[in-house]
């Protein structure tokens, strides 16, 4: 089982950079996990953002954050990152961090999700 623990949220001016963090309580089988970041935005649903294959070896992004955002991650660490560059104001949101078996785009297939950690961009 894996827990989830985002980090490294804050305030950021458009145009800023923020990396994101989420480490896993439980370690044992974290590298058997594909990793995701969804977001949500105030009034809105939760939406995908990046994920990460178990290995790292393949990922995949949202459009609206294609070019800006890079996801990876240090199974020896437990760890999956978030990179975020060019931050615009329609990227505030929480971003949650979740597990699952499946490098899917949707929220289904995720198990295992955060408590998420507020980024918000001012103009």
């Amino acid at each position: 089982q894996v827990q989830p623990v985002e980090s490294g949220g804050g305030v950021v001016q458009a145009g800023g950079s923020l990396r994101l963090s989420c480490a896993s309580l439980s370690g044992r089988s974290f590298s058997s996990y594909v990793m995701g970041w969804f977001r949500q935005a105030p009034g809105k649903e939760r939406e995908f953002v990046a994920a990460i294959s178990a290995s790292g070896g393949n990922s995949r992004y949202a459009d609206s954050v294609q070019g800006r955002f890079t996801i990876s991650r240090d199974n020896a660490k437990n760890t999956v990152y978030l990179q975020m560059y060019s931050l615009k104001p329609e990227d505030t949101a929480v971003y949650y961090c979740a597990a699952g078996r499946v490098l899917a785009t949707t929220r289904g297939p995720y198990n295992y999700w955060g408590q998420g950690t507020q980024v918000t961009v001012s103009s």
